[in-house]
């Protein structure tokens, strides 16, 4: 069987869901892959510049393999409208004929990692292929006005059509089981290779670090990170990511920002942390989040600091996990944590039941 992959990120990205779910299929089926990166579902922001060039900046993903074919089909940013997929249906000409040839080699899966004019486009003329759509995030929670009312319909209407919906939390999982019979809950994973690869760093130092790895944007909870500093004068807390919601107060001294990094360096960087914080506001956006983060601070055998919030909440009775319900219960939760003792067999452990593989492959997507 073969793939067509429409991906909710670029290839160029850092490898995320998307790429971990493309080598796993090809590594079960030694079977090529069609990967289409995405185009503009909404109309365009100011903020879009900045975030490009800070996307620029960072390290992208690797070239792709032999076995994977990338077309890069475009669009003009005005999907919300109605008669887009007309206007940009004729650039998509050839890429669809392109797709065309390709599932014409055999056997094809078509799997839509986020909603779009073109997914449906596909959907109405793949009509012989298996589909399936992963619901990995909250799509229309980070739209607003027009071009999230267009979104969340195209969303529905490919997630009736398509023959299997995967769902990264529970909350997706119980929203799409409303209106499809075929839902499976498929969390996010780890890297294990990745984490595997890394040794123990020795860490000597009287001053703890609590660290964060990942994007600050407008789901992140500045508050809480800064009551988190003020509580914890004599340790650091480390933040490394892009950042494109900055602070609206002025940040305390040991709050230390960091620039965003590749996989590996930033793996390297948590193997320095005492603690890894998940500190997101409780929201809708944040209410379908699964967060990679958490499985490989887990799997460095670090204790983990969440806010309550989306999967989190799930998981306050788990061993080294500490869930704060509100920004004053920040500084016991890090007292909590920074005794909480580690054991290099159990992180080990974890780390091989959360692989990106098992969990694809508990999903039973081939036959």
């Amino acid at each position: 069987m073969r793939l067509v992959y429409l991906s909710p990120i670029p290839w160029e990205s850092f490898a995320q869901r998307p790429h971990k779910f493309v080598e796993w299929f090809h590594g079960r089926t030694g079977e090529p892959v069609l990967w289409v990166d995405p185009y503009p579902t909404r109309f365009p922001h100011w903020r879009d510049l900045r975030r490009s060039r800070l996307s620029a900046s960072a390290s992208p993903h690797t070239s792709p393999p032999t076995w994977l074919t990338l077309l890069k089909p475009g669009g003009l940013p005005i999907e919300p409208i109605p008669g887009s997929g007309w206007v940009n249906g004729l650039r998509w000409r050839s890429h669809v004929r392109t797709i065309g040839d390709f599932v014409e080699g055999g056997k094809t899966l078509l799997a839509i990692g986020k909603p779009s004019v073109f997914a449906l486009e596909l959907l109405n003329r793949l009509r012989d292929c298996s589909s399936l759509y992963d619901a990995m995030d909250d799509f229309p929670a980070f739209y607003a006005g027009l071009s999230r009312i267009a979104l969340m319909r195209r969303e529905r209407e490919i997630a009736q059509r398509v023959g299997i919906i995967l769902a990264s939390s529970s909350e997706l999982k119980s929203r799409w089981a409303n209106i499809h019979k075929d839902v499976r809950l498929v969390h996010n994973g780890l890297d294990l290779s990745a984490v595997q690869s890394m040794e123990p760093t020795p860490i000597s130092s009287k001053k703890k670090v609590f660290g964060y790895v990942g994007t600050i944007a407008s789901w992140f909870d500045w508050d809480w990170v800064c009551a988190l500093a003020a509580a914890r004068p004599d340790d650091e807390i480390r933040l490394i990511g892009p950042v494109f919601d900055s602070s609206t107060r002025k940040l305390p001294g040991n709050i230390n920002l960091l620039p965003a990094c590749d996989h590996a360096v930033a793996l390297k960087a948590m193997a320095e942390f005492h603690v890894g914080l998940i500190p997101f506001k409780k929201n809708a956006l944040t209410a379908s989040v699964d967060p990679i983060k958490y499985y490989e601070y887990r799997a460095l055998g670090l204790p983990v600091i969440s806010t309550d919030f989306g999967e989190m909440s799930l998981r306050a009775g788990e061993r080294g996990v500490f869930i704060t319900q509100s920004v004053s219960d920040a500084p016991a939760m890090a007292d909590s944590a920074i005794q909480f003792c580690g054991d290099a067999g159990d992180a080990s452990a974890f780390a091989i039941q959360n692989t990106w593989e098992a969990r694809f492959d508990a999903a039973n997507l081939l036959p």
